[in-house]
């Protein structure tokens, strides 16, 4: 099969490979699964790039956890029924070498959901990492409905959904966006207002907007950063969620100004939800694809051949939407 791999950590144009490579065979409780697109994360090209050194100790990694394609093979103990069954993965390349940078993968069966008719191979490879976060960081803690939820970065790939499932879901949203181009994405996407989160006074923005009331709940992208923000308008007994903290690696933690206002701080990130909230996710992704109330946001979509420039793209940023490598 048609592949990409890398066997050193580097730059991408340095250490990915593109050939052949041996099909995979499905084992007891597997699927095999022809792909016809990959998703390409932050977290891949990070791996690649060297952010797991243990990688590497047994062989070549075909990188990308998420993509989407038909079921072809199943392995011991999977119903039959599945063959040809048009399916998104997730977690493919999550504790072990291969994953969706290829032409074909073999994973664990529950790591392959069902992808309904109307939804395309490329919507599906977006769905893994940035849609079952976004689930997560909304429903982990109850019920949203008539609560006030801040989203910090509307307009990313995870903060997109995270507002969507959030108004879907009854809550009002605030969001905060950088330009006026990402502000109409948030309002678009379901907020009921945005604030500038490069303004100074962004917090006292964000309270002004909710009619001088504290927020419930605080969907953040960039924990460090946004702390000392988010702490000015969170309410008491509220939730702080977040996925990531890029621009502070290590925060400082005020211990005593969480504990007196009885603070929940949530992490959040795929590859360690409990089972139970990846099938309430999974669950819950298939009726809004089935109805289509979500919105989808695929920025490029390039040949397995160019996945050198698929990581380029992922590192340089500086676009809404996801990348998405044709492995047809």
């Amino acid at each position: 099969m048609k592949a990409i791999w890398f066997e050193k950590f580097g730059a991408a144009r340095d250490v990915l490979i593109a050939g052949d490579r041996e099909k995979p065979v499905p084992g007891a409780g597997e699927v095999l699964v022809r792909l016809s697109s990959s998703g390409v994360n932050p977290s891949d090209v990070k791996k690649r790039a060297g952010s797991a050194p243990g990688l590497l100790e047994y062989g070549p990694v075909i990188p990308h956890s998420d993509g989407a394609g038909v079921i072809e093979e199943v392995g011991q103990g999977v119903s039959s029924k599945r063959l040809g069954e048009r399916v998104w993965v997730y977690q493919a390349q999550h504790g072990r070498r291969f994953g969706t940078a290829a032409e074909y993968v073999a994973l664990d069966a529950r790591r392959a959901a069902f992808l309904p008719e109307n939804t395309s191979f490329e919507v599906g490879a977006c769905i893994g990492i940035p849609l079952m976060t976004a689930h997560r960081c909304v429903f982990a803690d109850g019920p949203v409905k008539d609560r006030t939820l801040l989203v910090t970065g509307g307009a990313g790939r995870v903060g997109h959904y995270a507002v969507q499932w959030a108004a879907r879901a009854g809550a009002k949203v605030i969001a905060t966006a950088s330009n006026e181009t990402d502000a109409m994405s948030c309002l678009h996407a379901g907020a009921s207002s945005t604030v500038n989160h490069r303004e100074a006074d962004w917090a006292a923005q964000v309270i002004a907007t909710n009619g001088g009331r504290l927020i419930d709940r605080v969907i953040d992208v960039e924990f460090g950063a946004n702390l000392p923000a988010v702490l000015d308008v969170i309410n008491t007994s509220g939730t702080i969620v977040t996925y990531g903290s890029t621009i502070v690696t290590e925060p400082k933690l005020p211990f005593y100004r969480v504990m007196f206002k009885d603070l929940v701080v949530r992490m959040v990130i795929v590859y360690a939800m409990p089972e139970f909230a990846k099938q309430a996710a999974m669950e819950d992704i298939e009726k809004a694809l089935r109805a289509e109330y979500l919105t989808h946001r695929i920025a490029h979509v390039l040949p397995l051949k160019e996945s050198v420039r698929a990581h380029e793209l992922i590192e340089r940023g500086g676009f809404r939407g996801c990348v998405v490598i044709d492995t047809s």
